[in-house]
């Protein structure tokens, strides 16, 4: 029922598939599913998609479906004239750039006076701002987003009035054919980078020329898959920057075993998609340009470096890389976070990665302790050639303590196993010869006292809690076996807490944001807590 044969003269404008905006508000953007009657109205209506998601029903009427939506509240019966069919791509320069502001918007520039009267904002230097914007010949840069772009007008016109564009973004408009993106590519002769964000792109990827200046692509939230990618990359020679955030990409899906080509591509973003399987990102592994590869926000529970005999079978007798081709020989960066990683040997196997020093991987069960992950200086150790951790640098004093920390951490719990070391512990011998640390030895007299003092923490309590009051800071020995519950216990009585339940946090240099101490049983040494640590008490809220 997407189209009834009763549409009359009002909706001819529109047509199932088509993408729409509605009036007055270009950022409210769908797609046409219905054209035609509705029981029990009179006139035309057109049923549109939201993507946004903000509707009134799933297609379904009064018992009637007329198309069915995405979702069971996205779509809407609209009159036709409160749509808009979009503009031209000139049409929307106009408006951006040679726009004069309202009277009406003027007078909503203003500020409050101290007896609470408006004053008039008036911009200094405006109008030669807005003098030089509207010289088009001379814009480079140029933002169309949300202003509702359907077609590119007339093509001949774009080359004679914005020669000497290089970046253009058009974020958030109608545009859904790739013919269409053609036409304003081959118009703009300067042209480098491309933002087409937020238009939902056609899944035939046909009418495109050869892209051959384009060096920056961004299709985040395009609704493409791998599968158009793959028709896209030949007509990409020097592509460096690929964007495909938002996509809901679930297989990276090559024309043979693993994708080739994409010579001169150094930035591949895949954050916010659901890929859930490290072999679909083993896939890229021939990528030997490939610098900076984003993962954030996936479903990967796992990682691993492919050994030989993982890539002879990835390739499975297809075609062979060259002698000596290393996997991700030149990736850099490596961005994991808010993904589903939970075990040690994923981290450990980063270390394998020939380049790799730049990494994130925060907000997986690993890294978090509150989730039984580990504390950020086990995993500083375990990564041998980070420079950069989750956004921080890691200086050489930082990497120095964490390692000789984690060592010791080893020894305590796992002293006289040395099996059980080597297998769950794998940098633990290098890094207790690196920094020289001695095997503990039983004492052969009774030395109570001394014993204890050698397991004996010194750390700083700060109390930041609001309701705390202003109380000075305290540096206590604790014994190092000391659980985060009974600190907690200890706090309240060392500052005189009353009706005031303690919430602990780690404070470290080599960290932005102190670390939450919030598993009860666990002693001050396996949550990270060394001698000199300076740990904040805060209330809970």
């Amino acid at each position: 029922m997407a189209n009834s044969p009763a549409a009359n003269k009002s909706s001819i404008s529109f047509k199932v598939g088509q993408r729409v905006h509605s009036v007055g508000d270009p950022r409210r953007t769908g797609t046409v599913k219905y054209v035609g009657t509705v029981e029990g109205y009179s006139g035309s209506w057109v049923g549109v998609d939201w993507d946004n998601g903000e509707g009134k029903h799933d297609g379904t009427v009064n018992g009637v479906r007329y198309f069915q939506a995405r979702s069971d509240r996205s779509a809407s019966l609209v009159r036709p004239q409160n749509l808009s069919a979009g503009i031209s791509f000139l049409e929307a320069l106009c408006i951006r750039y040679k726009g004069q502001s309202t009277k009406e918007e003027e007078e909503e520039m203003y500020v409050l006076s101290a007896k609470n009267r408006r004053v008039p904002v008036e911009f200094l230097g405006k109008e030669k701002i807005q003098d030089k914007l509207s010289r088009f010949d001379e814009l480079t840069n140029a933002s169309l987003s949300f202003l509702g772009v359907s077609s590119p007008g007339s093509s001949e016109d774009i080359s004679s009035t914005v020669p000497n564009i290089k970046e253009l973004d058009l974020t958030g408009n109608l545009l859904s054919e790739w013919k269409d993106i053609g036409i304003i590519y081959e118009q703009l002769p300067s042209i480098t980078a491309l933002n087409l964000s937020h238009n939902l792109m056609s899944d035939v990827v046909t009418g495109l020329p050869q892209l051959s200046r384009i060096r920056v692509l961004v299709l985040n939230c395009t609704g493409i898959k791998w599968t158009q990618v793959e028709e896209l990359k030949p007509l990409l020679p020097v592509i460096e920057e690929l964007h495909l955030m938002g996509n809901g990409i679930c297989e990276i899906k090559p024309t043979s075993s693993v994708v080739q080509g994409f010579e001169t591509l150094r930035l591949l973003n895949l954050e916010d998609n659901c890929i859930a399987e490290w072999g679909e990102i083993l896939k890229l592994t021939m990528l030997t340009s490939l610098e900076h590869l984003q993962l954030n926000k996936n479903k990967l529970k796992s990682v691993f470096y492919p050994d030989d005999d993982t890539i002879q079978k990835m390739l499975n007798g297809s075609h062979l890389p060259e002698k000596g081709c290393i996997p991700f020989r030149n990736l850099r960066y490596l961005l994991l976070a808010s993904n589903y990683i939970e075990d040690l040997s994923s981290i450990d196997s980063l270390n394998l990665f020939p380049n790799l020093m730049d990494i994130r991987i925060s907000e997986n069960p690993i890294t978090e302790p509150a989730r039984g992950g580990i504390p950020r200086f086990v995993l500083l150790a375990r990564l041998s050639k980070v420079e950069m951790l989750n956004g921080s640098e890691v200086r050489v004093r930082d990497r120095k303590e964490c390692e000789i920390r984690y060592v010791r951490l080893v020894m305590s719990q796992l002293l006289g196993k040395p099996d059980e070391i080597k297998k769950l512990h794998p940098r633990f011998s290098e890094l207790k010869h690196l920094h020289g640390i001695e095997d503990e030895r039983p004492s052969t007299v009774a030395a109570g006292p001394q014993k204890m003092a050698a397991g004996l923490l010194s750390v700083t309590l700060k109390c930041v809690g609001a309701s705390m009051g202003e109380k000075a800071p305290m540096t206590k020995k604790l014994p190092a076996t000391t659980t985060v519950g009974k600190l907690k216990i200890l706090c309240e009585s060392f500052f005189k807490l009353r009706s005031v339940k303690p919430k602990l946090y780690l404070e470290e240099e080599s960290s932005p944001l102190p670390q939450l101490l919030d598993e009860e049983m666990a002693s001050l040494v396996d949550v990270g807590v060394g001698n000199g640590s300076t740990i904040l008490v805060d209330e809970e809220s």
